[in-house]
């Protein structure tokens, strides 16, 4: 298994970098750089390629509806050039909270939006002349549609790759489909290996049964909390506001995707109540509320024993990269807890 984390996007690039390359040496394998509404992901992603050798750098996630997708193949083929073939495109829709409410763009058609965006990011890296009609992008734009000027064009650069690989951020049954089919890396939230069959097995199969063979096998990219020794039992409730921000807040009664998959784990008496304290205000009361099984299931927080029969729990259920968020204070403790993975690993 390949271990990876993702930084903080509101911290400083410089400071960022610096821990990244200490965590490279410390046997880091993949870091990823949100993108929400604080500082573009791009800018770090850039900065991080010049400050680091080896570990690979991914986009966790560009939103698909904040670029054109001639753009984000552009910026990936980019930043692929300028870390020497180590970039990964991370793509999700994110949610209408942040797309229309941020960027003042309709959230509609995510799945349909995402095949066609991956279809043509594909195309503009083997650089063929962009022709594409979809039925959410049309390149050219076709006549009587603008001014009638636009012509296919190819990229003028020779891209260090011809296929990115490209991960997908879902969650719901379609959604996971498409990963399955077209992307070479899913990552879900919130994965929980025992009821991952449950939830997502279906989806994934229908999925990889239209799979091109040439994507290699999908790489199952979780996200679990990380602490590793004997007194470290209280840091799941620091895991507790997160989970509750995402169940109770991410979304109003009934379009809340997170609060459907907390339903399908089996959670779904203690997902209302979660959900009804958070929309009510009362942040605090809705973290208490978050069950300790659901926090201790979806993390690896324990004793190194412990935490070493989670990760093959992991294994089984399909995770190939582990995307640990490290519950420590400094630098240097984050780096020996990855360090401290890389030996269980």
């Amino acid at each position: 298994m390949r271990i990876g984390l993702g930084i903080n996007y509101s911290g400083g690039f410089k400071e960022v970098a610096a821990e990244v390359a200490d965590l490279e040496r410390a046997g880091l394998d993949i870091v990823f750089v949100p993108e929400a509404y604080s500082f573009d992901a791009v800018s770090a992603l850039g900065f991080l390629a010049a400050r680091t050798e080896r570990v690979q750098l991914a986009s966790g996630i560009l939103q698909i509806y904040t670029r054109t997708p001639s753009l984000t193949a552009m910026t990936a083929a980019g930043l692929d050039f300028v870390s020497d073939g180590r970039f990964v495109l991370g793509l999700g829709a994110s949610g209408p909270q942040v797309i229309e409410g941020f960027h003042g763009v309709p959230y509609d058609a995510p799945i349909g939006r995402t095949r066609e965006l991956i279809e043509i990011c594909r195309k503009v890296w083997r650089r063929e002349r962009l022709e594409y009609d979809g039925k959410y992008y049309r390149i050219p734009l076709p006549e009587g549609a603008g001014t009638g000027l636009g012509k296919p064009l190819k990229l003028i650069n020779h891209p260090v790759r011809e296929r990115i690989p490209v991960l997908l951020a879902a969650l719901g049954p379609k959604n996971v489909e498409l990963a399955a089919e077209l992307a070479e890396g899913w990552q879900p939230i919130f994965f929980l290996p025992e009821k991952a069959k449950d939830v997502w097995g279906e989806a994934l199969d229908a999925g990889r049964a239209k799979r091109d063979p040439a994507l290699g096998d999908l790489e199952v990219y979780a996200g679990p909390a990380l602490a590793i020794g004997e007194n470290v039992t209280p840091l799941l409730e620091f895991v507790k506001p997160h989970l509750a921000l995402y169940i109770g807040g991410m979304g109003a009664r009934g379009k809340n995707f997170y609060h459907t998959l907390a339903t399908r784990y089996g959670y779904g008496a203690e997902a209302d109540r979660i959900q009804e304290l958070y929309l009510a205000g009362k942040k605090e009361e809705a973290a208490k509320a978050v069950p300790d099984d659901l926090v201790r299931d979806v993390s690896l927080i324990g004793p190194a024993g412990f935490v070493k029969e989670r990760v093959a729990a992991f294994r089984e259920a399909g995770v190939t990269v582990l995307n640990v968020v490290p519950l420590a204070g400094t630098s240097a403790e984050r780096v020996q807890l990855i360090e401290q993975l890389r030996d269980i690993v």
